[in-house]
């Protein structure tokens, strides 16, 4: 359990940091833009440039985290659910034969009674 909240702490955090990263972003980017206007410098729209793709990286890297807890908690669906496909009787051939006539014997015809 304990890991478990570590885990979701976790992810709220980086979830929560990102955030933050891409609204600081958003206010540099503006500010970047004015500048590379005005001075027309190549430097500045190299940085601009720069800039821009370090906010497509996070945004990458947000959808990436939404993306790895997905997979966790699909992971811990499939191990909560555990289920058994092949079965295997350990027996004679005569003790299966027995289960197979008492499971007869106790089946109810449903075709005669639906109609």
């Amino acid at each position: 359990m304990s890991d478990n909240k570590n885990l979701n702490d976790d992810f709220e955090y980086s979830r929560a940091t990102y955030y933050e990263l891409l609204e600081k972003g958003k206010e540099t980017l503006n500010d970047m833009m004015e500048v590379a206007r005005s001075s027309e410098h190549p430097r500045a729209y190299e940085v601009l440039s720069n800039l821009i793709k370090n906010m497509a990286d996070v945004n990458d890297k947000l959808m990436d985290l939404n993306k790895k807890r997905k997979d966790i908690d699909t992971k811990e669906e499939k191990q909560i659910g555990n289920n058994t496909t092949n079965n295997l009787f350990v027996g004679t051939t005569n003790d299966l034969q027995k289960l197979l006539k008492d499971n007869d014997d106790k089946m109810i015809d449903v075709t005669n009674n639906a109609e």
